[in-house]
């Protein structure tokens, strides 16, 4: 197994995956993907997999802390300069 393949854009944008991809990802027509643009490239990706992607990235985060946080601080700043 391979993890680069070439592929061509073709008329009106449309890439071809291989078969042999296409069944190893198990991905069947109809299957909706999610195209990720990053700064390193393109990711193509299904919707699990870019579930999987964001909980890894935010996890240990706690945004509702770090919100409130940035929220107080604001809250302060204005009722300094009242």
């Amino acid at each position: 197994m391979s993890g680069t393949h070439a592929l061509i854009v073709g008329n009106r944008g449309r890439v071809v995956i291989p078969a042999k991809v296409r069944e190893r990802a198990n991905l069947r027509e109809g299957r909706p993907l999610i195209l990720l643009e990053t700064p390193e490239g393109l990711v193509l990706l299904t919707r699990e997999q870019l579930r999987a992607r964001v909980c890894r990235e935010f996890h240990g985060l706690d945004l509702v802390a770090d919100l409130l946080a940035d929220r107080r601080r604001t809250a302060a700043l204005e009722d300094a300069t009242v």
